[in-house]
């Protein structure tokens, strides 16, 4: 079981969230998104309501060592905007040592303090175990509030955990959980998942997983054109993994003998080369012929994916139709999109990376029941694993 902020008595106490501040910086070093920050606002909002003295930690970017354009300054006077002034941020220069752990200790309720990028120690990524301590040393609470992390088992995440005397999660991981944990034990039926993306190894796992629970499973993106050459579609130069079409045969069976209704394009919007140079060609027909490539779903198959969505009570969808980046070649995710926002009666959940990058594209993203913030975890997530900075939060 795991416990929640707002189940914790937090007066006084130095609390530590674990944030994902990993935000996009411009030339001038501003923060260009604030979308992470806002998601975490919640949390540390509540953490001070109950008079917790609030410690920040996050990552940015990949760092090899101390690198100043990674500093989470930015992200700490952006999170100052938004806190007001009734909050003062304080920036520390590591996240670490003797000068952290005083500002630590001097904190005084109400106050924030931001430690500087966890993965200028390249101790943060191996979890060290002496590193995790002195992350430890800083705090009497430990909330994760980082669900894009949760699959990490780093020192933040993980590693630190054992050595603070009450943890919890925050209240982002909250409404993760109570978005994508009925999805794999009691979706409300019909129960549709929409797949997409480049590449069915990425999938395997989470079509496996979610095989016996769907009533029907939408393929698109270049995935779906190893799945059609498994069946003896002719698919041009469309990407396909020749290594994986076992597997696709393989999947394609099994969904069969369970009676779930695998949907592969029926047609599609197809081009010479993946950019936008291309000139975007309609094929009203499942072959492909020989100098294209399928780099979108066509209007056949997004009416019937259209169908299948308005008629679910439950829908999951991860990864786009298409090429979504290029507008020519955005419509099948578009379609998609527009199907959920438009089922007002269904739990409409999006997983996460490229499909949340496309609702909020489309600015669809509050029409959705739960747009994930995962990523990578969501994903993990749903393939059934164990996700490290979720089992280290374990009552």
């Amino acid at each position: 079981m795991i416990k929640y902020v707002d189940e914790l008595q937090l007066s006084g106490k130095r609390t530590f969230i674990r944030v994902d501040f990993n935000v996009p910086l411009d030339d001038a070093r501003r923060v260009t998104d604030d979308t992470r920050i806002r998601e975490a606002l919640p949390t540390i909002q509540r953490a001070l309501q109950l008079g917790a003295r609030v410690i920040i930690a996050s990552h940015l970017g990949r760092p090899k060592g101390v690198d100043p354009k990674l500093s989470l300054e930015p992200a700490s006077a952006r999170l100052a905007d938004l806190l007001g002034r009734e909050h003062e941020v304080v920036q520390a220069d590591d996240c670490i040592g003797e000068g952290v752990v005083k500002i630590a200790k001097d904190l005084k309720p109400g106050q924030v303090l931001m430690l500087e990028n966890l993965r200028f120690h390249k101790e943060e990524e191996a979890n060290d175990e002496g590193f995790a301590r002195q992350l430890a040393s800083l705090c009497d609470v430990y909330i994760n509030d980082a669900f894009s992390t949760a699959h990490r088992a780093h020192a933040s995440t993980a590693g630190m955990v054992p050595f603070v005397k009450e943890k919890a999660a925050g209240l982002l991981i909250k409404k993760e959980l109570e978005h994508l944990g009925p999805l794999l034990k009691a979706p409300e039926k019909p129960f549709i998942a929409v797949l997409g993306g480049a590449k069915v190894s990425d999938k395997i796992k989470v079509i496996e997983n979610l095989l016996p629970k769907v009533n029907a499973l939408l393929v698109g993106g270049a995935m779906a054109y190893t799945f059609l050459k498994a069946q003896g579609v002719k698919v041009g130069k469309s990407r396909v993994e020749e290594d994986k079409l076992p597997l696709a045969s393989k999947l394609l069976d099994s969904a069969k003998r369970m009676g779930v209704d695998l949907v592969l394009p029926s047609d599609h919007i197809c081009g010479t080369s993946p950019d936008e140079k291309s000139e975007a060609k309609e094929i009203d027909g499942r072959d492909i012929p020989d100098p294209m490539m399928g780099l979108d779903i066509g209007r056949r198959s997004r009416d019937l994916y259209r169908q299948h969505i308005l008629g679910a009570k439950t829908v999951l969808w991860n990864g786009p139709m298409g090429l979504f980046e290029v507008p020519k070649f955005a419509e099948g995710t578009r379609a998609v999109a527009e199907a959920m926002a438009a089922n007002t009666k269904a739990m409409t959940v999006v997983g996460g990376g490229d499909s949340a990058a496309a609702v909020n594209e489309f600015h669809l993203a509050d029409k959705m029941s739960h747009v994930s913030t995962g990523g990578g975890a969501s994903l993990e997530f749903l393939e059934g694993k164990e996700l490290p900075g979720l089992k280290a939060l374990e009552q």
